[in-house]
């Protein structure tokens, strides 16, 4: 990756195409291309776990595992597992939004014919594709099969003689034919992935991946790693993960993840999260690590509370976990690390991240921008003159975005600001019309000391909230849902983008 350097936030999921889903098809090779012709190098996408109730990404079934739905079905007939009249019922979807509950009654039937065909002449290359990663693939087979059988309910809820991975000692018959379909499943995502990413590579597009910092409850993870823990002895969370009341939530966020028996993985020099990230390395170029503040301190919250008020800072060994991966890495770490160091940030959070040189985030929208009005004193004027989230302060080791995922569009955050906020921001850009404010900022963010700065292709487009892809701490309001339309990449578009990032020497 280039010094400096420009992306788009854009997760295949949001990838136009006809399946009601981006898919790892033509339209993503397409989309590459326009990245291309836009001057762009970085696509940046948010994780690609398998996701179930409220289709977060941040809470997949694996994290591990890839999701099924971006199986592109125009792949699988090139490969003779489908054919044409397979999906010729497909229904028609909403093009501008991903219909989750869609995909899970449609695009599983379409699977498991293209596996009755696999079946028949199992390739080589999928006997080294399940030998290379057993260590999590058939635990991860098993959770889903069981999960199926038992009619999607979480594992704890399941017989107790399914609860616990390690202690299983027969299974039905068609328990095992699912877990083969789902090996199947995995093995044809990664063949997918891996020809999309040495596509991309080859046309000069690094991608950056996402890893949140913990696993969801129900998942495979834990339940096949349940001593890595806290649980009580019916493997039930002690305590959970969130964080305390911010400025997404005024009774912070309330995630339910189970929490990590820190001292277990010390012990063992961080077996399990090592293992973790050289795989989703495989998959990516860099990897942004959601809520890297967690590996300094997490907000730790009793299980069974309705918010995240009370709950308390709990330590945790990061200076042990990093020193271990930098041993792996050695003076890479930076590169193919990124701290979401966003949130409650101390000190104590900032010294962890720079004691490893590891890239941080700077968010546009977080700003506080100089007071534009002119009876204002000029210490009241200059108070906020060395706010970090000011593109004039960015320092050269930093991500910059306007704002990501958990963030509003351009349009709709501006929208939401009073007369004298709006009024100050355009001053700082210096521009009176409010039509050129998506560019003013992205300009000045490519024109920044930041390394790298990254788009939401919401913000390229100029979209208002509507399209914004997810609100923290809501289910529904089309979180997760967000779909680029094919006319929407344009020429014209990709020239205007072009011209901005070469202008900024980020080519």
């Amino acid at each position: 990756m280039s010094k400096r350097s420009s992306g788009i936030i854009l997760h295949p999921t949001s990838f136009f195409g006809p399946y009601g889903c981006g898919d790892l098809g033509e339209s993503s090779i397409e989309t590459i291309n326009w990245l291309k012709k836009a001057g762009q190098n970085i696509l940046q996408i948010l994780p690609l776990g398998p996701t179930g109730y409220g289709d977060s990404p941040y809470q997949p079934f694996s994290s591990f595992a890839g999701t099924p739905y971006i199986i592109s079905f125009d792949e699988l007939i090139k490969k003779g597992y489908l054919n044409k009249n397979d999906i010729v019922d497909y229904p028609d979807s909403d093009k501008k939004r991903v219909n989750y509950y869609s995909l899970y009654i449609n695009n599983f039937k379409i699977l498991l014919k293209a596996y009755t065909n696999f079946v028949k002449k199992i390739p080589d290359d999928y006997i080294e594709f399940s030998n290379d990663n057993n260590f999590w693939l058939d635990g991860y087979a098993l959770f889903m099969a069981l999960k199926d059988y038992n009619n999607g309910a979480s594992w704890d809820k399941w017989d107790e003689n399914y609860r616990n991975y390690k202690e299983i000692k027969k299974l039905p018959e068609e328990i095992d034919d699912l877990k083969e379909f789902y090996k199947f499943v995995q093995w044809e995502f990664f063949c997918q992935w891996r020809k999309f990413k040495d596509y991309a590579n080859k046309n000069g597009i690094t991608i950056i991946g996402d890893a949140p910092i913990f696993v969801s409850y129900d998942s495979a993870e834990v339940w096949a790693n349940q001593e890595l823990f806290k649980l009580d002895k019916n493997g039930r969370p002690l305590v959970v993960a969130g964080v305390p009341p911010d400025y997404f939530s005024e009774t912070g966020q309330l995630w339910g993840n189970p929490i990590y028996k820190w001292n277990l993985m010390k012990n063992n020099n961080f077996k399990w999260w090592k293992k973790r990230i050289s795989h989703l390395l495989k998959r990516v170029d860099c990897l942004r690590i959601d809520h890297f503040r967690g590996f300094e301190a997490y907000w730790e919250i009793k299980y069974g509370e309705k918010t995240a008020v009370n709950g308390k800072w709990v330590k945790a060994p990061g200076y042990e976990l990093f020193n271990s991966l930098k041993g792996e890495y050695k003076d890479k770490l930076p590169e193919v690390i990124i701290a979401e160091d966003l949130g409650v940030i101390t000190d104590e959070v900032i010294k962890l991240r720079d004691s490893f040189n590891l890239p941080g985030m700077k968010i546009f929208e977080f700003a506080n921008f100089p007071a534009s009005d002119s009876n204002l004193s000029d210490d009241f004027i200059n108070l906020f003159s060395n706010d970090a989230y000011l593109p004039d302060n960015y320092t050269e080791n930093c991500i910059a975005y306007p704002g990501t995922h958990d963030n509003d569009t351009i349009i709709g955050w501006f929208k939401s600001l009073s007369d004298r906020k709006q009024n100050d921001i355009l001053n700082y850009l210096k521009i009176t019309d409010k039509l050129d404010l998506n560019y003013a900022i992205i300009n000045s963010l490519l024109e920044s000391k930041a390394d790298r700065v990254i788009f939401l292709m919401q913000d390229i487009l100029k979209l208002d909230s509507e399209s914004r892809m997810n609100k923290p701490g809501t289910l529904g309001n089309h979180n997760w849902s967000y779909r680029v339309l094919k006319e929407q990449l344009t020429d014209e578009l990709a020239e205007n983008l072009y011209n901005l990032t070469k202008k900024s020497g980020r080519i």
